[in-house]
């Protein structure tokens, strides 16, 4: 029996020549092909494929430090330019009708911003707004407590600092107890129209106009309350260092009574002690309104001597009656403003 011929595997054999790709003529600018196998003709002859494109010629990098170096005289000798002048000629106009025309119209911005400070500079003057806001927390609790309990409070008088141009002026809130601020009777009258809001919505009739509703109706007391204070100033002639924005603070403090009434309704008191706390917190407030604007409407001498206040006077004692009626009634209207806003 004959044995198999062997097996022969194929030798493999590679091509003498690989073809190049076609061209492409949008190639970018500086690429360059490279042949990846050699041509037809042998090692030694050229190549007969020329690239399409050749490397594109980047130029030196210059350091903007050796640029001044070779041109250290492109600068030297020249100014800025000057700054170009409007040419009031292309409207019609000369230069001196356009230069009167400017001062004409700087005197009269000038006399505007005048009129609205003499206007309304007395009413809420921006420079003595800003201190009313100078609170710590140590003062937010001790104000507060003050409101609610004002009876336990034994000393009211403000005291005063004299500044570095001799004038003589109020402790911020933050370094007295009894500087009237602004803070606590914006937060309170904020809370109290979101309490208004809350109750509504307990009462499933909450509509977005009730925050506009309890927002006027804040706003309008405190505004009637103010010309009120006001008005009996003007008449019995007191005056004093930021009259109006203290006038402000020390009515807005019934906000903060008001919210604590609307709280005890929520809790289901019953009608005696829903009127015990409507009773005691109301007085209170009267009572801390009236010695907080003791200061202002009727200055004692040892008020006067320990702050300092050029503006406070002695009134006669006719002027004294009058003011401690004044006093009286600015005191009792606070329960008759508290007794409309609970009514939510």
């Amino acid at each position: 029996m004959s044995s198999p011929p062997p097996l022969r595997h194929p030798v493999p054999t590679h091509p003498a020549y690989i073809p190049e790709p076609p061209l492409t003529p949008g190639s970018p600018q500086g690429y360059q092909r490279f042949a990846s196998s050699p041509q037809p003709g042998g090692p030694g002859q050229p190549s007969q494929h020329q690239p399409a494109y050749a490397p594109a010629q980047v130029p030196a990098y210059t350091s903007p430090f050796q640029h001044q170096q070779q041109h250290p005289q492109s600068h030297a000798g020249h100014a800025p330019p000057p700054m170009m002048q409007p040419q009031f000629g292309a409207w019609g106009m000369n230069d001196a009708t356009a230069q009167f025309g400017m001062q004409l119209g700087s005197s009269a911005v000038a006399a505007g911003q005048d009129y609205v400070q003499r206007t309304w500079g007395g009413v809420f003057p921006g420079t003595r707004v800003k201190p009313h806001f100078n609170v710590s927390n140590s003062y937010v609790m001790r104000k507060l407590r003050i409101v609610l309990f004002p009876w336990i409070h034994k000393h009211w008088g403000r005291n005063s600092h004299r500044t570095d141009a001799g004038q003589t002026e109020y402790l911020p809130p933050r370094e007295d107890v009894n500087s009237p601020d602004l803070y606590i009777p914006l937060m309170a009258l904020v809370t109290y129209i979101l309490l208004c809001a809350l109750h509504s919505g307990l009462q499933e009739r909450f509509h977005p106009q009730v925050l506009g509703e309890s927002a006027s109706r804040a706003i309008m007391v405190t505004m009637l309350d103010f010309v009120f204070v006001q008005l009996g100033c003007y008449f019995l002639n007191v005056q004093g260092p930021s009259q109006s924005i203290d006038v402000i603070a020390s009515g807005g403090y019934k906000f903060v009574g008001v919210i604590v009434i609307v709280l005890a309704g929520f809790l289901k008191l019953g009608r005696t002690l829903g009127y015990a706390t409507f009773i005691y917190f109301s007085f209170a407030n009267a009572f801390f309104l009236m010695r907080s604007l003791r200061s202002l409407v009727l200055p004692d001498a040892a008020s006067r001597a320990a702050s300092g206040d050029p503006y406070a006077t002695t009134p006669s004692a006719s002027r004294r009656r009058r003011r401690i009626a004044f006093l009286l009634v600015e005191a009792a209207s606070q329960i008759v403003w508290m007794g409309f806003l609970v009514r939510i």
